[in-house]
């Protein structure tokens, strides 16, 4: 028998879910009783005006029901509002027991509850298909023809899909009503008429996506550095002074030069000031802190630094760490980089798989062999980096610890190529993914991203390097780490998290203005 105190807190969360499973049940099951209903119906999570936002919670989602579920997580439009729904087409009463069972877990999460909807009034969204079919090189092959010819009209939203045949397809997400979607794919089909490519439209499957623009880009990058440099002149190489390192000490930003443009510290103190107009107005709670870093490479000064040398709770964020002290096993001879391994690290970095996370961990020994190959090999880089434990159930990870600072080391020496298999790490970081550095922000299609998102209850971060490009054809690469941690757990994860997501992007986006303007960016 269970002691007491046990046996009432049990008995109380069962007579919870009961009342909620009434709540839920009972309404609907009365609706269609009275009416004979034999409509069909799906398990509604959220309505959203903004996009974006449905994209950051169906993650979450995926994360909390399970690759079942995920698979069949649909967003749909009514009207102006964007809803994601579970898309079981089931009895009234089934998917009303299925919204009980999804919200007691996603309730367990601080995510918002589940309630069942008839399926009618809403609409669900269309892309523009440019082919599909087993052949993955060759869909790759057609992706570049498309990315040149469409340019920005599709560049940041084109991906291919792992479809659930185990076939790829080749998509824009246009996200759009069925009419909009097919009027986009004529006109696809006219400009790409002299390449042989048709287009047609497909409906929004939440299909796994295996290759976007930044692995374009990044390959292209690799085929660049591959090709032989020219010899320079004597006279070129006396006009080219030698690369300087952002010296990442200390409390205040400095440069070999120790030069910051003016524009830079306005940079910072824009930022700020954005920053305390969101306290002012209720946006960001007075338990919340921020960190924020940007580092221009190219100059290889440090231009913003707010609140980086104190250790934040690293979430996901850690994971590139993770990867790191695998890379340094794999170059000591003593790992394997297998078929699966790189299977596993691509669920780690791409889609932030905690199991995955925790097989790589435990390959390298365990989070404290991990750390300790950090700490000996890479604690030039990674001083405030504290990796003690394996990612929990459920992605409560709250424990492993990283500074602003200590992402921006670890950025700079990832681009310069100082770290083991770097070029491996950053395919892995370029994978597609949805992301809070360029995914929905002003900045433009055809830049290079690296980047890794890190999210709990009580963090909502991202780190990475953009690499746009200028009018001359150059790329202009700087890092940004934006972190917001929350003292206490939010009350409402799932709207907590959309909303710090987007304060990432408007910043991101403002620190990308601010380089356009340095660098007369496109």
């Amino acid at each position: 028998m269970l002691p007491m105190p046990s046996r009432n807190i049990r008995l109380r969360q069962n007579a919870g879910a009961l009342f909620l499973l009434a709540l839920l049940i009972l309404p609907v099951a009365a609706q269609a009783n009275a009416a004979q209903d034999n409509s069909r119906y799906d398990v509604l999570y959220i309505w959203d005006p903004d996009l974006r936002n449905l994209q950051d919670y169906k993650e979450e989602l995926e994360t909390q029901l399970g690759a079942e579920v995920g698979k069949a997580l649909r967003i749909i439009q009514r009207g102006d509002r964007y809803g994601l729904i579970y898309d079981c087409n089931t009895t009234a009463l089934s998917s009303a027991k299925m919204a009980v069972r999804h919200s007691v877990v996603l309730g367990k999460a601080g995510l918002g509850d589940a309630r069942a909807i008839k399926d009618e009034d809403y609409h669900e969204l269309y892309n523009v298909c440019y082919g599909h079919g087993p052949n993955l090189a060759a869909l790759t092959e057609q992706y570049q023809t498309i990315y040149r010819q469409l340019g920005a009209e599709v560049g940041k939203d084109l991906f291919i899909e792992k479809s659930g045949d185990g076939k790829y397809t080749l998509v824009y997400r246009k996200q759009t009503d069925k009419q909009s979607t097919m009027g986009v794919a004529r006109h696809h089909a006219k400009l790409l008429a002299k390449s042989g490519i048709a287009a047609s439209i497909t409906r929004e499957e939440n299909n796994e996506v295996v290759f976007g623009e930044s692995s374009l880009l990044d390959h292209e990058e690799k085929d660049m550095a591959a090709d032989p440099a020219p010899v320079p002149s004597l006279a070129d190489t006396k006009k080219t002074p030698a690369e300087p390192v952002p010296l990442l000490t200390g409390n205040k930003k400095k440069s070999i030069a120790e030069t910051v443009a003016n524009a830079d510290r306005n940079l910072e103190q824009e930022l700020e000031e954005y920053i305390n107009e969101l306290r002012g107005k209720g946006l960001l709670a007075k338990d919340e802190k921020t960190g924020w870093l940007v580092i221009d490479l190219n100059k290889g000064e440090t231009i913003v630094d707010i609140n980086v040398d104190n250790p934040y709770q690293a979430a996901s964020m850690i994971k590139p760490f993770v990867a790191l002290a695998y890379f340094h096993r794999f170059k000591e001879g003593k790992l394997k980089y297998t078929p699966t391994a790189r299977s596993k690290m691509e669920a780690m970095i791409q889609y932030s798989n905690n199991d995955a996370t925790n097989w790589v961990l435990k390959q390298v020994g365990g989070p404290r062999a991990a750390q300790k190959i950090l700490r000996q090999h890479y604690g030039h880089l990674l001083r405030e980096t504290s990796l003690v434990e394996y990612i929990p159930s459920g992605g409560r990870t709250y424990r492993n610890k990283a500074s602003a600072k200590d992402y921006g080391r670890f950025l700079v020496a990832l681009w310069r190529k100082q770290l083991p298999h770097d070029e491996e790490i950053r395919r892995l970081m370029s994978l597609p993914g949805r992301d809070r550095l360029y995914s929905g922000t002003q900045i433009p299609q055809g830049t290079l991203v690296y980047n890794k998102t890190g999210t709990t209850a009580q963090l909502c971060g991202d780190m990475g390097i953009l690499a746009p490009k200028g009018q001359n054809g150059r790329r202009y690469p700087y890092v940004v780490v934006g972190i917001i941690e929350k003292q206490s757990k939010a009350g409402n994860y799932g709207r907590w998290k959309m909303e710090r997501g987007n304060v990432i992007r408007r910043i991101s986006s403002m620190i990308y203005q601010k380089m356009k303007a340095n660098y007369n960016l496109l």
